[in-house]
């Protein structure tokens, strides 16, 4: 595993069991911060490169000290302000970083408690931050196309031109699934009343909103079901394709239904704060459907029985496996306990 990848990893477990001590700022920097910096390949122990308390005096202002700078070549790149774990990331901590960034040539500041890393930079105005982060890393929720954009702040790879060229749209896209994100959980009045402008043309009633919320849940459910239900397909496809006069493969009578995906999506969402969400994917069989985490037959989550009236699943304590039977979906997240204690064995 590269070694980015490991540091992100070893860093999310120490949050998730030390999450009580890393409440402050200090145990924050020294237990992730550092670290996290180390893992991108900066020295950290070089005050010439990582520079600790770094001067940044605004007008009126003298003392004010930045938590590290990061130099290279002789040029002040980027700003870091910590807070410790507990906090939440608000205005008052960016009007901190915002101040600084002004009276340095830093084209990056992040924002940090530890376990959210917010990157800004001034797409709007020079030497002015966004308000809004282009860029957001959670250490407990990294999947592999964060972990892709990180990548562009290792020491190795660090060029402000080509972070600054994909900083606007990732900053749009950013912003864009959050809000959508929001809004398959919950959708809001606007997006409510938008959507009814779109699919209803009669009286706009407080039932018929009541329905097209009821719908729009549902639709965002299916979009996801149809896309994970086509990546498979498409994966089945290429790998008979690839063996060329192989047997015909007993695989292709395996129907992997729309119960399975969504099962397959809960038991992720029960989990993701525990191991990545990238990592749980299911591998369709004869008789069951397995949950598995990086594809490997040896790392079970679970097993879905759901091809007969009575549906079951398949629980493991170490080698140990459980049937359990439940009458819907929504009845696995009884097991959701148990199920985060089997993947952060894989963690």
């Amino acid at each position: 595993m590269p070694a980015l990848e490991t540091t992100i990893q070893t860093l999310a477990a120490r949050v998730r069991e030390y999450s009580d001590t890393i409440g402050t700022e200090e145990a924050a920097k020294t237990s992730v911060v550092l670290p996290f910096l180390q893992g991108l390949g900066y020295d950290v122990f070089n005050p010439s490169e990582v520079i600790p308390e770094f001067t940044a005096d605004t007008p009126g202002r003298k003392g004010e000290k930045v938590d590290y700078a990061i130099q290279l070549d002789g040029e002040v790149r980027v700003l870091i302000e910590c807070k410790g774990l507990n906090t939440s990331l608000d205005i008052k901590h960016f009007s901190q970083i915002y101040r600084y960034f002004t009276v340095t040539n830093a084209r990056f500041a992040i924002l940090t408690n530890g376990q959210i890393f917010d990157f800004y930079t001034d797409l709007e105005e020079p030497n002015k931050l966004d308000k809004r982060p282009f860029f957001s890393f959670d250490l407990l929720d990294a999947s592999n196309a964060a972990i892709g954009e990180l990548k562009k702040f290792e020491r190795s790879a660090f060029d402000v031109n080509n972070i600054l060229a994909t900083a606007e749209t990732l900053k749009y896209v950013s912003q864009v699934k959050k809000y959508l994100s929001n809004q398959m959980e919950s959708p809001n009045t606007e997006f409510i009343r938008l959507v009814t402008s779109e699919v209803h043309d009669g009286r706009n009633t407080a039932q018929i909103r009541e329905l097209v919320e009821n719908a729009t849940k549902m639709a965002f459910r299916e979009i996801i079901r149809d896309a994970v239900q086509a990546r498979l397909s498409t994966a089945l496809e290429d790998s008979s394709e690839n063996e060329i006069g192989a047997e015909p493969d007993p695989k292709k009578e395996i129907e992997t239904t729309r119960e399975e995906i969504e099962g397959m999506l809960t038991i992720r969402a029960i989990v993701r704060d525990v191991i990545d969400g990238d990592r749980v994917d299911l591998r369709d069989a004869k008789s069951y459907c397995a949950v598995l985490v990086d594809d490997n037959n040896r790392k079970p989550l679970a097993r879905m029985h759901f091809n007969t009236k009575n549906w079951q699943i398949s629980l493991f304590d170490g080698s140990k496996e459980e049937r359990v039977k439940i009458n819907s979906l929504n009845e696995i997240y009884d097991y959701s306990d148990r199920l985060r204690a089997t993947a952060k064995e894989y963690a």
